[in-house]
Parts: C-alpha cells; structure tokens; sequence
C-alpha cells in the first residue's frame, strides 16, 4: 500500500541528514514523487494529495495560529 510507503519515506527523510539534502532540489511534486521512486519507496501523487488535506484539517497549535 502506497500510504504506508509515504509513512515510511516520511520517517526515514526526518531521520536522514543526507536524504534531507538530496530531496532538497526537488521543486515540484512531481520531482519529489520521481525521487522517492528512485530510492525505493512506493508513494503517488494521490498519497502527497492526501497527506496535504489531512494536514490543512488539522487543528493548529498556539505557536502555528499565530504565524
């Protein structure tokens, strides 16, 4: 399953300094999406689209309201 791919991808980037850098020249999604292919990971334009919304819903903290 896709999602648990970006689960996955999502940790092992938080996790990696040298991953960090290396997607850091990603400009679009659709780069960021080619690169985690490249490194293995299984993830779709339909599972960043998610993740996003499920972001945007998300109640947002007293430090992030005030920004």
């Amino acid at each position: 399953m896709s999602w648990s791919e970006l689960e996955r991808f999502v940790a092992d980037v938080e996790a990696d300094a040298a991953l960090q850098r290396a997607l850091k020249h990603c400009r679009s999604r659709k780069e960021l999406i080619l690169a985690a292919r490249r490194l293995g990971y299984r993830i779709t334009r339909i599972d960043l689209q998610r993740a996003w919304q499920e972001e945007q819903l998300e109640p947002q903290g007293p430090a992030e309201a005030s920004r």
